[in-house]
């Protein structure tokens, strides 16, 4: 008979192989965390924010390496993004992928390392506006990095999925006739076999805030869970709401391939609260509170009933001021929480508090302002407007925004500040050559915010110098990888 010391030895090591081949399937609610900003906080503070919130996922755009040490002990459950424009090296190169498994995942995982669930490869790869580019590279790169992971003996326990947007399964009339696009069948099939046989989720990103941006048709009652005057019948299955419809639509395209049962997880859903008709903090609040009592409620969808989604990652956690506004100035809106993790409006999200917590220790600039000088002649002006809303972000400004209603005046000291608070408050950016003036008097009107940057971003400014050249290097490796793998398929 073994000695106590070795069951309780062989005991712990059982539970520690289990824990690492069979992760618990809980439904929860997890966040986007988007870097895409001007005004970045320390990454330690954001994991800081995740765990005073009670928040458990969050969903990663790309490995980068301050947000993952960040994570590193936080028992935060991570899915981390590989971006589309990696898709060709990692279809073309295994070396490649073993490489990204080995500085992404390997390098963090571990006693008291990141909790990493998932690889996404590729966001949103079939998205009809990128015409075909990324849509034969997706399951050659998947299947490259899946045997990366099997290599470093991760299979088990991270799963492969690749965030598709709604728009994979186009817009059927009624839910239940739901079908993706024709010349996604062949791919999307491959993709749900894969899925299925790794025990992998689909996911798929559903904004009923497009729906009606994009669409003045579209009844604006439908997109929120209040309950609408523009209920859609299909047979005997009555929606109420956009993200229903949406969600049964998917699934009926699934089952169309024989997987009606594949796990659905919402990879992002949000809605904006500034830049456009629509985008404001109420709509925000009602939109995103009515999500979360919609999906804890544990009540489903007509297809799926008592069955939702496996998890539900809203998008966003932070406001991300240096995004492109190519979609739409709201674009640098989402966040549930300000640039600076201020919460935007009260809101529960069903995981222990009753509201948002705002984060602690922001470290701000000085509570000063560049506004225009009132003593000044600002007739030649709007070349120095353009400039700093060039490089700053005045996306508020523009119709529908919260500071569009300011007065002329409003808007190029809002312009101004913008500028300066990007330029860390130095002097000179701040003078427009002699229209600009500093004062110590918040400038904010009513609900226009005039911010002030913070100083977190280079707190740390000699480790992620290094961090991002580790980064950038091992980027420059992957393509010349790339590179000579091509070469050799050549000779």
């Amino acid at each position: 008979m073994l000695e106590p010391r070795f069951l309780y030895g062989a005991l712990y090591l059982f539970v520690i192989c289990w824990s690492l081949e069979a992760p618990m399937a809980e439904s929860g609610i997890g966040v986007n965390w988007g870097t895409i900003s001007f005004h970045k906080l320390r990454p330690t503070t954001v994991v800081d924010l995740l765990r005073e919130n009670k928040i458990q996922k969050v969903k990663l755009f790309e490995a980068e390496p301050d947000v993952m040490r960040a994570l590193m002990g936080s028992g935060i459950q991570v899915m981390v993004g590989i971006p589309n424009e990696m898709l060709s090296v990692l279809s073309s190169s295994p070396s490649a992928a073993d490489l990204w498994v080995r500085q992404n995942l390997t390098s963090y995982i571990g006693k008291g390392g990141a909790d990493i669930r998932y690889v996404a490869v590729g966001n949103e790869p079939f998205l009809t506006s990128y015409n075909g580019q990324f849509q034969n590279l997706v399951m050659p790169a998947v299947l490259n990095v899946q045997q990366s992971l099997v290599k470093a003996n991760l299979a088990g326990y991270v799963k492969i999925v690749v965030p598709c947007n709604a728009d994979a399964y186009g817009s059927a009339s009624l839910p239940s006739q739901g079908a993706f696009r024709p010349e996604l069948t062949q791919i999307i099939t491959q993709l749900v076999q894969f899925l299925n046989s790794n025990g992998s989720p689909f996911v798929v990103n559903i904004y009923p805030f497009l729906s009606l941006y994009d669409n003045g048709d579209f009844p604006q009652d439908y997109a929120f869970f209040e309950g609408t005057t523009h209920p859609v019948t299909d047979g005997s299955n009555v929606y109420t709401n956009a993200f229903d419809g949406n969600y049964d639509t998917l699934v009926a395209a699934l089952s169309k391939l024989g997987f009606g049962q594949l796990p659905i997880v919402i990879g992002e859903i949000g809605w904006p609260s500034d830049g456009a008709i629509g985008a404001n903090i109420t709509a925000a609040r009602v939109f995103n509170q009515g999500l979360i009592s919609h999906i804890v409620s544990n009540k489903g969808t007509p297809l799926r009933p008592n069955s939702p989604p496996v998890d539900v990652y809203i998008f966003s956690l932070l406001d991300e001021g240096a995004k492109s506004t190519l979609p739409g100035n709201f674009e640098r809106h989402w966040g549930i929480f300000s640039f600076d993790g201020q919460a935007k409006y009260p809101l529960n999200l069903g995981l222990g508090n009753k509201q948002l917590k705002n984060a602690k220790n922001v470290q701000y600039l000085p509570s000063r302002w560049c506004v225009a000088d009132p003593s000044s002649d600002l007739t030649n002006v709007v070349n120095h407007m353009k400039l700093a809303c060039s490089v700053a972000d005045c996306t508020t400004l523009n119709y529908g925004g919260s500071c569009n209603e300011i007065g002329a005046k409003g808007n190029i000291s809002y312009a101004f500040n913008s500028y300066y608070q990007l330029q860390m408050q130095d002097s000179r950016s701040c003078d427009f050559d002699g229209l600009g003036m500093v004062t110590f008097l918040d400038p904010s009107i009513g609900d226009c915010r005039f911010l002030v940057g913070v100083t977190d971003k280079y707190s740390d400014s000699s480790a992620s110098d290094s961090e991002a050249a580790k980064h950038w290097w091992f980027l420059l490796l992957l393509l010349f990888l790339h590179g000579s793998f091509l070469a050799l398929k050549l000779i």
